[in-house]
């Protein structure tokens, strides 16, 4: 279940508690039960926006939920132990207390839940947890990086991290994409739900989809961003703009394009190496060959070569606008 159905939910069944005390005590409080029921729900109500107002709502293990429940009980047995009700009838004391401890827990636990590790330090002094290692932390990822194809792969690899969270949004983008009329935005669209299906069933990797509360006519940009401090997230794209507007806002970010950009091979004049010669090149005598990474290479007086692989030795190297491009010779086998 998401996040925000499991807060909605007990939210919802906190009202219809809250309803169904003031039911039972409608008529010897307020000689009505429907005014009970109605005094109960909005009593209710009040809590539940009252948590409402206050951000920062996120996903918590329910060891946390746990440790809100045991501090909202220890305050509820607190007040109850005042005797503020000792003047009460039986049944009212036990209707005030249960209303005590469902209010005292369910704010302990909705606290406990938007609350982080270092916070807890605040409760037990002397404690600290151990810290997530950056390839634990989770990564916040948008539709680009979806549709690049990448990413399985590269998270295989164990490099990033393997816990990935996809917002609800960009999983609307990508079916509109897949729903366009556009051939080419379509079959975008629908590669990349695919290939978000297959991450999603491999075992080694866990895709979770968050339903951001955000309002529909904000960018999709924008969306992204409130989501990662939402969740304290590090954004994965392969977006330039997103990544310099994340970056003025204190947002962790990684760059797919950066991360290519610093694998590249570092070759120099003089550098052997061995290279299949895939297609001719621009002058009469020339062969390319092709970098894993696919940087090309163009080989001289290397034509009747095509098809296979030969050894070079690098001659210069020039930096163009689409990236390098090396120039080789062949050398003695």
């Amino acid at each position: 279940m998401t996040p925000l159905l499991t807060i909605n939910l007990l939210r919802a069944l906190f009202v219809t508690l809250t309803g169904c005390v003031g039911l039972m005590i409608g008529d010897d409080m307020l000689g009505s039960a429907l005014a009970g029921l109605a005094a109960g729900t909005a009593f209710g109500l009040i809590i539940v926006l009252g948590d409402k107002l206050v951000k920062g709502i996120s996903l918590r293990i329910f060891s946390s939920a746990t440790f809100g429940l045991l501090v909202g009980f220890i305050f509820a047995r607190l007040l109850l132990s005042s005797h503020i009700l000792a003047v009460a009838s039986a049944q009212t004391q036990w209707v005030c207390g249960l209303i005590i401890y469902a209010t005292f827990s369910y704010l302990g636990m909705m606290l406990a839940i938007r609350s982080n590790r270092d916070e807890f330090a605040l409760i037990i002094p002397y404690v600290r947890f151990r810290q997530a290692t950056v390839q634990d932390a989770p990564l916040l990822i948008d539709s680009n990086i979806i549709i690049d194809g990448r990413l399985a792969s590269i998270c295989a690899t164990g490099f990033l991290s393997s816990s990935l969270v996809v917002p609800r949004f960009v999983l609307d983008e990508l079916q509109r994409l897949a729903d366009s009329g556009d051939t080419l935005k379509r079959e975008r669209g629908r590669g990349a739900l695919a290939r978000l299906q297959e991450m999603q069933s491999s075992p080694t990797l866990s895709v979770t989809i968050h339903e951001s509360e955000s309002d529909e006519p904000t960018p999709v940009d924008a969306k992204l961003l409130q989501a990662a401090k939402l969740l304290d997230a590090r954004l994965l794209t392969n977006d330039s703009n997103l990544c310099a507007l994340a970056r003025l806002q204190g947002i962790a970010v990684l760059n797919l394009n950066d991360l290519t950009k610093a694998l590249r091979p570092t070759l120099a004049a003089g550098e052997a190496m061995d290279i299949a010669l895939v297609k001719e090149g621009r002058d009469a005598h020339q062969a390319v060959g092709y970098l894993p990474d696919g940087t090309m290479v163009v080989v001289n007086h290397a034509r009747t070569q095509i098809g296979k692989t030969v050894p070079v030795i690098i001659a210069s190297t020039l930096q163009t606008s689409a990236g390098r491009l090396f120039f080789a010779d062949l050398r003695a086998a």
